[in-house]
């Protein structure tokens, strides 16, 4: 599962630097770069989305326990 969630945000980041690269490429003002980066951006909210979702099924089945503090009535 760790590798899963590390392949995935290295994924997301690759596609955030994608985008960055096309945005800065639009000196040109080329209506076909602009396209390109929007459709980067889409794919990495389609992927934190995805990751997202993936944790929760992950949690659910017992692949993955929550730590951290534990809840107490007060």
């Amino acid at each position: 599962m760790k590798y899963l969630v590390v392949l995935a945000f290295a994924a997301i980041v690759a596609s955030l630097a994608s985008a960055l690269f096309f945005m800065m490429r639009n000196g040109r003002n080329d209506k076909s770069t602009g396209n390109r980066m929007a459709k980067a951006l889409a794919v990495r909210v389609g992927l934190s989305i995805a990751l997202f979702l993936c944790i929760l099924i992950a949690w659910q089945l017992g692949y993955i326990q929550p730590t951290g503090l534990p809840a107490t009535a007060r």
